[in-house]
């Protein structure tokens, strides 16, 4: 027979793991919530970087915070032509993709990626970099949330300010003033093409000047914005 110390243990683990599970489960929503009406002051990823800098890290990093009205209508539609171009219609998940993913995954095939922009800004904001299937299950949880929560403008609004355009390079301002000398709501379609080339890897694509990759790849996102057409959310 079991113990009653052990009874005991048991009890007070499942205990833990409710509590644990809890709060994992309701903190995010009062930070959802509060981050619906306050712009974060700081986010996940960049106290990661912060906290464990990259070779070559700039020791000051550059930000300035801009509403969704101040930002060329050319950037979201080019971010959502290049990365999401379901982010209209999906839920936070795009389910299609990322039942592809899994099929070609179970047959060996190459990883690709199927982040929705609601994940990747689920990502930054709230997750510290990491490849584990728990972070991915939990990122689809605050992906959701931000859908019920947010909405699709405050979820763009939060991804374009957040998302890194280059080492230290935080948000669409700063890029815009770094490589444009612009401010970003007087970037063309042309521009927003090229910054939405580098958020794949930011850390070894650069908008200017352009190589032929960047080229090449601002040609096809300027092709599927003209595809899209006018985005509303």
């Amino acid at each position: 027979m079991i113990s009653s110390k052990v009874k005991s243990l048991f009890r007070s683990l499942r205990k833990w793991l409710f509590y644990t599970a809890a709060f994992f489960l309701l903190a995010p929503i009062v930070l959802v919530v509060l981050f619906k009406f306050v712009d974060p002051p700081i986010w996940g990823w960049k106290i990661h970087r912060a906290l464990f800098p990259p070779e070559g890290f700039p020791s000051q990093t550059v930000h300035e915070w801009v509403s969704l009205s101040a930002i060329s209508p050319h950037m979201p539609q080019a971010v959502i032509a290049s990365e999401d171009q379901r982010f209209a219609q999906h839920r936070g998940v795009d389910v299609d993709a990322l039942q592809t993913v899994i099929r070609e995954a179970l047959d060996g095939k190459g990883a690709r990626g199927a982040s929705t922009i609601t994940q990747q800004t689920a990502k930054n904001v709230f997750l510290f970099p990491s490849q584990t299937y728990l972070r991915k299950a939990y990122e689809l949880y605050l992906a959701l949330l931000l859908e019920w929560i947010w909405g699709k403008s405050r979820i763009m609004e939060v991804y374009l300010n957040v998302i890194e355009f280059g080492p230290g390079l935080y948000g669409i301002e700063a890029a815009s003033q770094n490589y444009f000398a612009i401010s970003a709501e007087q970037l063309s379609r042309q521009q927003a093409a090229q910054l939405a080339v580098v958020l794949p890897n930011p850390y070894r694509i650069k908008p200017v000047p352009m190589s032929q990759y960047v080229q090449q790849r601002s040609r096809w996102v300027l092709r599927q914005m003209n595809n899209l057409g006018e985005v509303v959310f």
